[in-house]
């Protein structure tokens, strides 16, 4: 099992009062959202224990990213009571009110250890799909925010406000990122470029060739060439073609510029 909680005296707690039950080992804790869906991934466990408030994804986020490759059983925790009814209303395992004693704890954990045996899922589904349906209703909710990246044994997100650009090679495409120390990073996913085109925002990223789509955020400056063509001078020092059949995508750049 997972402890996922942003609070280190929280996690603690849950530790120590599973030390009374040996049937259930701890795999791995998460301080934030993304470190969460991170190590979800990674180490597929049956139950997780699951804040609710927490930074950079909150637990509901969390499970809207988990939920289409790995379905655990999920006890909440929460210090905000209306988060837990919210929880426990679309018949999540349980929810565990902070600060709750051991006996709370234990109940909960019982009823956990039933369904496990019984593997009886809870529907969280509903609040997944719920939640998801609240996103797309909302103009810019259902737009990336972050990319899986798998890449040799392990997986990590990649914030889309920091992808410079974008590269397909096929179904290959290559993220140009910067790290925090200014870096040119790459990271390579495999999906369609017009797939994932859909997904991204086209307030910040449009394509312009065949093979790119660019982060209006980093461009410099746009200059003509020939042909009914532009050269793309990036921020971070890269230039690329903009080619007479995107020429119609120079709106976003230019309703951007302006």
């Amino acid at each position: 099992m997972l402890i996922i909680d942003d609070e280190p005296l929280a996690r603690r707690v849950i530790r120590t009062f599973l030390q009374a039950d040996p049937a259930i080992s701890v795999m791995d804790e998460a301080g934030n959202g993304t470190e969460a869906v991170i190590k979800i991934l990674q180490h597929r466990p049956d139950l997780i224990f699951l804040d609710i408030q927490m930074p950079e994804l909150d637990g509901f986020e969390v499970l809207k990213e988990i939920w289409p490759h790995h379905q655990p059983f999920v006890v909440f925790t929460t210090a905000y009571d209306q988060y837990a009814l919210r929880a426990f209303e679309v018949n999540a395992i349980d929810y565990l009110l902070k600060p709750f004693n051991e006996l709370r704890f234990h109940q909960a954990l019982g009823r956990v250890q039933e369904r496990l045996t019984q593997q009886t899922q809870p529907r969280i589904e509903a609040l997944v799909n719920q939640l998801m349906a609240e996103q797309a209703s909302q103009p810019r909710g259902n737009y990336l925010r972050r990319i899986l990246v798998k890449e040799t044994g392990r997986m990590y997100l990649v914030k889309t406000e920091d992808i410079i650009y974008l590269d397909a090679d096929g179904n290959y495409i290559t993220l140009h990122t910067l790290s925090r120390s200014g870096i040119p990073e790459r990271h390579t996913i495999y999906e369609s470029l017009t797939s994932l085109e859909t997904k991204l925002d086209p307030a910040d990223f449009v394509r312009i060739n065949r093979s790119y789509i660019v982060n209006l955020n980093y461009i410099g400056t746009v200059e003509t060439y020939f042909n009914g063509e532009y050269i793309v001078h990036m921020k971070t020092g890269q230039q690329l073609k903009w080619t007479r059949n995107y020429r119609e995508n120079l709106k976003a750049f230019f309703a951007k510029a302006g």
